[in-house]
């Protein structure tokens, strides 16, 4: 029977929804065209996240 730990670690979702970087998704940005990927501060957002950062999506309101 395993111990309690080795079944608090399965339950534990790796970083990346378990993929490695290489195989994560990837978006082009709408304003300077250059590809990004996947971040797990857009985790529970990526389908909206449109822009690379910051200064691009401010651009594209400017």
């Amino acid at each position: 029977m395993p111990s309690r730990k080795a079944e608090a670690k399965a339950d534990v979702k790796a970083f990346g929804g378990g993929k490695k970087p290489s195989e994560r998704d990837s978006k082009i940005c709408a304003t300077c065209g250059k590809p990004f990927s996947w971040r797990k501060k857009w985790e529970r957002d990526w389908a909206n996240v449109r822009y690379c950062s910051d200064r691009c999506r401010a651009a594209a309101k400017g």
